[in-house]
């Protein structure tokens, strides 16, 4: 590296389950030009398939079990520790399925990215692919946003929308947003990186200018 080159962005992965937006952004990092380095991965769970896939991509990984603590906020600290530990530039959750603490949030503000399968503010929480079906709606997707104190309520960077068919079952629906959150996580990671886009207060800026609506990446 040039020595008048800013250093690369860090990034660290928390995920939980499987890890399929780990694998998105993995692949992304791997490109020539993207702009930051995934430099470990955390999970909540020891046997999480998200740790081998950062193993085989020669990521570092640590497990904060959440069954070994007593209460959130001695697992949030102790997550806390270990995310310090790696100073990253941004945390991206990616599957983690642990409501965080006002503490760790604030103490990350900012840095911390998520993702949430529903076109936000429709569908804080859990089912949305059920609920989205159940009100009958034509339109379903996906949302990357700042995390703040409210669940799934911080500031919307981009969404991505899915058709939703009249034969949809849950499953199918979850297929097609799963496949647009591999496309539209590392864009917004992107931008973080090359530092694009910014939260506010409770906005977010994008090159500079406040971000009125989310940026959108249509159905196709």
């Amino acid at each position: 590296m040039n020595a008048d080159q800013p250093p690369v962005p860090t990034i660290l992965v928390l995920a939980s389950g499987s890890g399929t937006n780990l694998q998105a952004l993995i692949e992304a990092s791997r490109e020539r030009d993207f702009p930051g380095q995934i430099a470990a991965v955390g999970c909540n769970r020891p046997n999480a398939f998200a740790l081998e896939r950062a193993s085989q991509a020669h990521i570092e990984t640590f497990v904060v079990d959440h069954t070994k603590y007593d209460s959130r906020d001695e697992f949030d600290g102790a997550l806390m520790q270990e995310i310090r530990r790696h100073n990253p530039d941004l945390v991206v959750l990616a599957g983690f399925m642990r409501i965080l603490t006002t503490d760790f949030v604030r103490a990350f503000r900012g840095q911390l990215l998520n993702i949430h399968p529903s076109l936000l503010p429709k569908y804080t929480g859990l089912n949305t692919h059920q609920r989205a079906l159940d009100a009958g709606d034509t339109l379903h997707g996906v949302s990357v946003h700042f995390v703040t104190e409210e669940l799934d309520g911080g500031p919307v960077i981009a969404q991505a929308e899915v058709a939703v068919a009249p034969g949809d079952t849950t499953e199918s629906l979850a297929e097609k947003v799963q496949e647009k959150e591999h496309i539209l996580y590392p864009i917004v990671v992107r931008w973080f990186c090359e530092g694009r886009i910014q939260l506010g207060s409770d906005y977010v800026t994008f090159d500079g200018e406040l971000l009125k609506k989310p940026m959108r990446l249509p159905d196709n």
